[in-house]
């Protein structure tokens, strides 16, 4: 029988914005890893995705605030 390939899967934390996130290459420097939306915002000039997934991502950071709650 045939062995399964396994990956290696590494997970990261966002410096800037605490976010997870899992790759299969291990990152040379850990420490100063982003993520794409980190990225952005640190560089606006250099955004050159298309109009509909602008809108789409800000649209989907307004709900997430929407439901963002303070503690009382």
């Amino acid at each position: 029988m045939a062995r399964k390939k396994s990956k290696r899967i590494y997970t990261y934390k966002c410096s800037l914005t605490e976010e997870v996130f899992k790759t299969t290459r291990e990152a040379p420097n850990p420490n100063e890893l982003i993520s794409v939306k980190a990225f952005y915002e640190l560089n606006p000039d250099e955004d050159d995705r298309p109009l509909h997934i602008k809108k789409k991502v800000e649209a989907e950071e307004e709900l997430s605030a929407s439901f963002d709650f303070p503690s009382e």
